[in-house]
């Protein structure tokens, strides 16, 4: 570190050459939103939910485009948004180390810049994957030279309209009621519905399973016999990480005959993806989203690797659930390969779209469109559950209204989390194409706030009288003129 910084290349010289960057480009833009006032307070432009790696890059890009009236808010403390340094619990990212992030096409705001400026091109071209923890680092780093504006300890906890604004109700940090004219859920995993939990579950008492992205007690699992189910990255950390706490043994309950071996969508992963995807025909993304639910990721094979080197883990396959229940102390679990016994359960089940159990979104919920609203059709492939929860969302991630004109502000409410990957592509919620999404995302918010105030900016354009011309640039000579056609 020392090194780098003595030979110029250090965080300093970086953040230098950044801003040496923004400025040839002009950027931030100038401020062009009319300020909005309502009862006596300062109206958002736009207010962001969440403040991991998509609502930074959101926020970025919003405040770069001269829209400055912006605030992320974010209910972990500083340096704990998002998964990395919370659920997370992988010990390398799974993207390749060179992909850009939320860059946003910035090459001094890439993470490989800020990796050589401490540590040198050397340690650089060394370097395999990415560790979760230097990552988090990063996004702290970038969120530090922007100059963001997150509000940290501030829950979101209710949304309503507000005449054509949008209200919401604050709790924590900072409380009460405040008003935007356009919000973004960048919520992450979660999106709009939080934990997916199958049904053999819900009746379980939580003492004996917690869900793989609980706040989690590895400590207290020590010398236990614990399941894991699922054959997924999450199912493999989550293992991983229990067996070094000292779990006495560990099953991976895999419903798959085989694990899945081949990551199907980072072997075509190209910017015709990227861009083309969500201008795809609805039976199109279906076909493409179902195949590879179908097929389905297989777990990192560090991350395999890092289960499968312990003596007292076995991976069961072929090893459905069909009840779980609680027995003398213990779970009893009823597979396909007969009864199993254990002392805890994780659940790594992932997440679902179902924003009807999320109370913050009750006055939004019963209006959604949905996929399962008449955008999915039969011809289209298998229905699943999950796809067809799915917001129908518009082409700058808004929602849509199952029944026009019963919830209006769904237009101003924009989905940039992982619920949005059915209509927009794997851009909203992974590291490769955060930049295109939050780029797709702020070009419609701009030209609806200009839409909207487009007889305030034609006002400005009447009322503009700063002349470039003085008048003495020219000698008028129409007399002359004159005198000449008189001869």
């Amino acid at each position: 570190m020392s090194a780098q910084v003595a030979n110029g290349t250090g965080l300093d010289a970086l953040e230098k050459r950044l801003a040496e960057d923004l400025s040839l480009l002009e950027l931030p833009a100038k401020p062009w939103v009319p300020e909005r006032m309502h009862d006596g307070s300062t109206v958002r432009d736009v207010i962001i939910i969440g403040a991991g790696m998509c609502g930074l890059a959101a926020t970025a890009k919003l405040v770069l485009s001269g829209i400055n009236n912006v605030v992320a808010y974010d209910a972990a403390p500083a340096g704990l948004e998002g998964p990395w340094a919370t659920f997370a619990r992988m010990e390398t990212l799974r993207s390749p180390k060179s992909l850009h992030g939320p860059a946003l096409g910035l090459p001094q705001l890439t993470f490989r810049a800020w990796f050589t400026a401490q540590w040198g091109a050397d340690a650089w071209a060394s370097l395999d994957k990415i560790p979760k923890h230097q990552w988090m680092d990063y996004l702290i780093w970038y969120r530090r030279v922007l100059a963001l504006p997150v509000q940290n300890g501030v829950r979101m906890t209710a949304i309503v309209p507000a005449g054509d604004l949008i209200a919401l109700d604050l709790e924590g940090a900072q409380t009460g009621r405040v008003y935007t004219r356009h919000l973004v859920l960048a919520t992450g995993r979660s999106g709009l519905g939080g934990f997916a939990v199958p049904d053999f579950l819900k009746d379980v008492d939580r003492r004996y399973w917690a869900h793989s992205a609980d706040d989690i007690d590895f400590t207290a699992l020590k010398g236990k016999r614990l399941a894991v189910i699922g054959a997924g990255a999450s199912s493999m950390d989550n293992a991983a990480t229990a067996l070094e706490s000292g779990a006495e043994s560990l099953d991976l309950l895999i419903r798959r005959k085989e694990m899945p071996r081949i990551n199907k969508m980072t072997g075509i992963g190209s910017q015709g993806v990227v861009h083309g995807m969500h201008q795809l025909p609805d039976a199109w993304k279906w076909k493409f989203v179902d195949y590879t639910a179908t097929t389905q990721t297989p777990p990192p094979r560090g991350s395999t690797l890092r289960v499968s080197r312990h003596a007292n883990a076995r991976f069961l396959l072929d090893c459905g659930i069909n009840s779980v229940q609680e027995d003398a102390g213990e779970l009893l679990i009823d597979t396909t390969q007969g009864l199993l016994r254990y002392d805890f359960l994780i659940a790594a089940t992932g997440f679902s779209n179902d924003f009807s159990g999320r109370p913050e979104f009750t006055s939004l919920a019963p209006h959604i469109r949905r996929w399962a609203d008449g955008r999915y059709t039969q011809n289209m492939g298998t229905p699943r559950a999950n796809l067809l929860e799915s917001p129908d969302l518009g082409p700058a991630f808004e929602f849509r209204e199952r029944v026009p004109g019963t919830c209006p502000m769904l237009a101003q409410i924009h989905c940039f989390n992982d619920a949005a990957m059915l209509t927009h592509g794997k851009v909203s919620g992974d590291i490769p194409a955060v930049s295109a999404g939050a780029e797709r995302l702020v070009r419609g918010i701009t030209a609806a706030l200009f839409a909207s105030d487009v007889d305030t900016h034609f006002a400005n354009l009447v009322a503009y009288d700063i002349p470039e011309l003085q008048g003495d640039e020219w000698t008028d000579s129409t007399p002359l003129l004159k005198k000449d056609t008189a001869l």
